[in-house]
């Protein structure tokens, strides 16, 4: 038994974790064993999702640096930014319009009850409040504001938040770039560092992956025991008022994954749809099981250097900036939650709503951070600019949790997307690569 699972791919490991987190779960319901999950498994989980932010800056640092000092053409540095602002922009404005033709079609708010919407309210009432007073500092502010706040006025304070990682991404590439312009003899002993650091903080990535099955099963089979609560039945009864609004969502994300990047991906890399959807499915998994981009990201840069053949200079640049602006499914959730809100509180919105809803959702996903529940603030702020009540978010609160997990599969398959499409486009990618995941 245990060869077997010695033998099992990292994959198909975190898949039984999940599989075994999810019954666990529903049996600590049944039981009312909730204290014991919450005393006695529940930390496992945490500990996971500690270890993964743990890792995510010092990565990103020294991954960008790396990969910014060993360019010798700066020109390339200036293609690769271009190219990958460029797709993100372009794949998050698709993704916002495929929600916005799902939503429209449906019409899922259209079947919302009044006595659930008022209860859902009362509910979620603080938990909104907590995010439209962030949402609210986010809107004030003047439209240069993202820019300020990209440069770290204290790099040390900036590494010790994982919410500054656009923060970290601007100083790595200022400083990693300043290395590639000095002579190599004056900066040879800084470059051999940076190589040792990095070998480490892999092999770090690989030490924290063998735990992966483990934090998984705690962290799926916590967030059971939570959203059920006591009560099954009232638990099913909830999802079951708002089905069409799930639906309408997963369904656009459905599509954006295989769909719109199968098609992208066929047509400007050599891989195929196995190939692809086989290499990154290790990051797709811990994506779903922490709803947190950056927690995956040294999965991300395992599996595409490894798995797709994409070089350590793409992958070090597009994956940490892709993780901090490319939110393909967080945009189509935002595009859907609005419109679904509008439909709910019986509002129409006209066609110049919706644009400015486009406008509006893309510059937003710039801003919305890799975490857990990063996209129910940034809502609050795309609902104000159409004038929508943004007291709406409370009615999708509780849904927030489930669908965060599949927005960050969406948004991680978009990055690694990315990163195999820019590196075909630099001559960066080798498949089949050389080697095979680590993890």
């Amino acid at each position: 038994m245990w060869k077997k699972w010695k033998d099992l791919p990292l994959w198909g490991k975190i898949l039984a974790g999940m599989g075994a987190g999810l019954v666990w779960g529903m049996l600590a319901v049944i039981f009312g064993w909730s204290v014991f999950n919450e005393h006695w498994v529940k930390p496992f989980g945490t500990i996971f999702l500690n270890m993964l932010r743990l890792i995510a800056v010092p990565l990103i640092f020294v991954s960008l640096v790396k990969g910014m000092a060993s360019l010798t053409d700066i020109g390339k540095l200036s293609r690769i930014g271009l190219k990958t602002l460029g797709f993100f922009m372009a794949s998050t404005v698709v993704a916002i319009t495929v929600g916005l033709l799902i939503v429209n079609i449906m019409k899922p708010g259209h079947a919302f009850p009044d006595s659930r919407r008022a209860e859902m309210q009362e509910k979620y009432a603080v938990s909104f409040d907590e995010s439209r007073s962030v949402a609210e500092e986010v809107r004030t502010g003047g439209p240069l504001d993202f820019l300020v706040e990209m440069v770290p006025e204290n790099i040390l304070h900036a590494a010790s938040d994982n919410r500054n990682i656009l923060q970290i991404i601007f100083f790595a590439i200022i400083f990693g770039l300043s290395v590639a312009l000095i002579p190599h003899e004056k900066v040879k002993v800084v470059k051999d560092v940076f190589d040792g650091l990095n070998e480490i903080i892999l092999k770090i990535v690989h030490l924290v992956m063998k735990f992966a099955p483990v934090g998984v099963f705690a962290l799926l089979g916590s967030l059971v025991v939570e959203f059920t609560g006591d009560d099954v039945a009232e638990s099913l009864d909830l999802f079951a008022s708002l089905g069409l609004y799930i639906l309408a969502t997963v369904i656009g994300y459905m599509v954006i994954i295989f769909l719109i990047y199968p098609i992208v991906i066929k047509f400007f890399t050599p891989l195929g749809y196995r190939d692809f959807y086989k290499s990154v499915i290790p990051a797709q998994m811990i994506a779903f099981s922490t709803s947190s981009s950056a927690a995956s990201l040294p999965v991300m840069m395992d599996v595409s250097e490894k798995g797709l053949g994409v070089s350590k200079t793409v992958s070090s640049f597009v994956l940490p900036v892709g993780i901090t602006i490319n939110m393909d499914g967080t945009s189509l959730y935002q595009a859907v939650g609005a419109v679904f809100i509008a439909q709910a509180f019986g509002f129409e919105l006209t066609m110049a709503q919706q644009l400015t809803l486009v406008l509006t959702a893309t510059l937003a996903s710039i801003g919305t951070p890799g975490v857990p529940g990063g996209a129910v603030v940034m809502l609050a702020i795309i609902l104000t600019s159409v004038g929508l009540p943004v007291e709406g978010i409370a009615m999708i609160l509780a849904l927030d949790r489930p669908l965060d997990m599949l927005r960050t599969v969406v948004n991680v398959t978009g990055d690694c997307a990315a990163a195999a499409i820019i590196a075909r486009s630099e001559n960066e990618l080798s498949y089949p690569p050389a080697e095979k995941p680590a993890l």
